[in-house]
């Protein structure tokens, strides 16, 4: 009997875990369906509170800054078909177009441009890399996002500035 009665113990605690776990949602925010149904990736993902984007190229606009100004709001707009904002941005990745370190670090500066425009506080972990292509022949960079719906809401730096004249 004692043994009878640990098996239904646990059996409901598997139940009720099993239960819980996350559900993972795909969406396409509108002009991205073809992304999921012709290129067969999700543009954004949600398991419970995390949110994922894939890459989105800087494709669209007259100058550099422009392009990646369109990237960033269409990350944003990904992030809230999937109930996130910017604020709830955890990390970031970014791949620029760059034959050598020096084009890499001025391309980045438009980037640093807009991204400061997006991101005034709270700024979320952030990895550039240089590469020599994308899959948007036209794009000078791609972005990607990782957030945790809410979390925007609770941050808190406590992280000193440092003396002048340092990085």
């Amino acid at each position: 009997m004692r043994r009878l009665c640990l098996s239904i113990v646990l059996l409901c605690f598997v139940n009720a875990v099993h239960a819980q776990s996350a559900t993972r949602e795909h969406f396409a925010p509108k002009g991205w369906e073809g992304s999921y149904h012709g290129l067969h990736y999700t543009p954004v993902v949600r398991i419970g509170d995390r949110v994922i984007v894939s890459g989105i190229p800087a494709a669209e606009g007259d100058t550099e800054e422009a392009k990646i100004r369109w990237a960033f709001q269409q990350m944003q707009a990904h992030l809230e078909a999937a109930g996130a904002s910017m604020a709830d941005v955890v990390e970031l990745q970014s791949f620029h177009v760059a034959k050598d370190h020096d084009e890499f670090r001025r391309r980045i500066e438009p980037v640093l441009k807009v991204h400061r425009e997006f991101f005034k506080d709270h700024y979320p972990a952030w990895t550039a890399v240089g590469t020599t292509a994308l899959y948007s022949s036209d794009a000078p960079m791609e972005i990607r996002a990782e957030a945790v719906i809410g979390s925007g809401a609770r941050a808190r730096a406590d992280i000193p500035k440092p003396p002048a004249g340092a990085p």
